[in-house]
């Protein structure tokens, strides 16, 4: 069996595309699929140069998301036939969790790719939980490019940060894949949205996906002064903060007295300081959030399906140019997803 796999960590050279891992075999409760697409997160490029605490089989498959078609099935599986279209919900909680809606806060909660082995293989098996059915041709490019990044950025947005129609939400940061889930979630919603762009073409390219006003920091680098004058001196209502340690500051200076910060990921590093006078005094609320329980990703994934929602995808790369499609992503010369075509 074909996969792209990290064969240790460090560089982009440990990555390997191999063809000789076994087929897997479905056990009670589980699905096997012949995988179509895979996709790229941040989180693949953090897992591959490893961290303190993180111990890994190798060679370990990379990708948290995938969609396929079914292969076989084990026992006590009767929701999923050979033949079915399926996306995959990337978060594997474990089998004595609660499902109580918020599953995701479980202890032994694993993303595919991370802790475990990812879906950029020929087959890969799942428990049938993590399965949802897509409709007659959709793209699996498309359903691969929506699972984290959007049931990451409803559960953020929606879920914990109670996103209200008429409310304001500001995006720092306009070509990542959540930041692209984000934009078109919090529009639907019925909000003003904002966006912090790094170039004028992805400033452009957000406006596209409904952004009503965005700021190209090329040219105003001191954005939140910017925010404080387009919002007539009072901020906005939420702002969602994936890059951490640069902006969390101003962040926080451009959200309005009350408002709340969504901190959903730390792609330019995880220590920040703060003067937290701005929190209390301003009575600002900071929400962590990461990644989202099943009914979360039904859902969001059902406005994929049904064309409300459009997942943004960079550029398909073939399996075996799985370590130029990392570099890609490295590099941040991307808008949308990097997706693997695996069949």
């Amino acid at each position: 069996m074909r996969a792209a796999v990290l064969t240790g960590h460090g560089d982009l050279d440990v990555i390997q595309v191999i063809d000789d891992l076994p087929i897997p075999e479905p056990g009670r409760g589980e699905v096997r699929l012949r995988m179509k697409a895979a996709a790229l997160n941040r989180l693949d490029l953090w897992v591959r140069q490893g961290w303190k605490g993180l111990k890994l089989t190798m060679p370990h498959v990379i990708c948290a998301d995938g969609a396929g078609v079914v292969d076989a099935f084990g026992e006590d599986v009767t929701e999923f036939q050979v033949g079915d279209a399926v996306s995959i919900d990337p978060t594997i909680i474990p089998s004595n969790a609660l499902m109580n809606g918020f599953e995701n806060q479980a202890r032994g909660v694993h993303i595919l790719g991370e802790q475990v082995p990812g879906v950029a293989a020929e087959y890969v098996v799942l428990p049938k939980r993590n399965l949802h059915k897509m409709p007659p041709g959709f793209s699996f490019e498309g359903a691969a490019a929506a699972g984290l990044v959007y049931v990451t950025a409803w559960h953020s947005i929606i879920t914990r940060g109670g996103l209200r129609p008429g409310e304001s939400v500001l995006i720092v940061g306009a070509g990542g894949g959540v930041n692209t889930a984000t934009i078109q979630i919090a529009k639907l919603a019925g909000a003003k949205v904002y966006v912090v762009g790094s170039t004028a073409e992805k400033c452009r390219r957000a406006e596209e996906l409904g952004a009503d006003v965005t700021i190209n920091r090329e040219q105003e680098p001191n954005w939140s002064k910017v925010m404080y004058q387009l919002t007539n001196k009072q901020g906005v209502d939420i702002v969602v903060d994936n890059v951490g340690q640069a902006t969390l500051a101003d962040s926080i200076r451009s959200t309005r007295i009350g408002g709340r910060i969504l901190i959903v990921g730390n792609t330019s590093g995880p220590m920040v300081e703060l003067d937290i006078r701005q929190i209390f005094a301003r009575q600002v609320s900071i929400i962590g959030s990461t990644m989202g329980p099943h009914h979360d990703y039904m859902r969001v994934m059902d406005l994929v399906f049904s064309g409300k929602l459009q997942p943004v995808i960079s550029e398909v790369f073939p399996l075996e140019k799985a370590r130029e499609a990392q570099k890609k992503l490295e590099e941040f010369d991307t808008f949308g997803k990097v997706v693997l075509k695996i069949d």
